[in-house]
């Protein structure tokens, strides 16, 4: 499939499932404060790789993405209803550490920077 109809439904998959993370599931183990960063969809439809962000310890990352595991079938039932494809892709939720990094980064260069001085 064309790489600009992947990219296109990655990103209407990724509105879908943030919608339906912060208002259908109800499961204590996810938190309010939950962002779904990115989505990548493979080329024949069959996964699709959904980056979790969240605020918090490891420990509640975890417990998070255990919620979003157990909810899979609940999410991917209401995305059928959201997304009309052929076929609807097997979601795998893994947690995104790219905000964390780049905190730590931009500490990193304003050490390097003040140090400078």
């Amino acid at each position: 499939m064309n790489k600009k109809r992947i990219q296109q439904i990655s990103e209407e998959v990724r509105r879908c499932v943030s919608d339906i993370v912060q208002n259908k599931v109800k499961d204590p183990r996810i938190p309010e404060i939950i962002s779904i960063s990115h989505v990548d969809v493979t080329n024949d439809l069959s996964f699709a790789k959904i980056y979790i962000s969240i605020f918090g310890s490891e420990k509640e990352q975890e417990e998070a993405i255990e919620g979003l595991n157990s909810a899979k079938g609940f999410v991917k039932k209401e995305l059928g209803r959201s997304v009309k494809l052929r076929a609807m892709p097997e979601l795998i939720f893994v947690a995104d550490d790219s905000i964390e990094r780049g905190v730590k980064m931009a500490k990193l260069i304003n050490e390097v920077n003040h140090g400078d001085k």
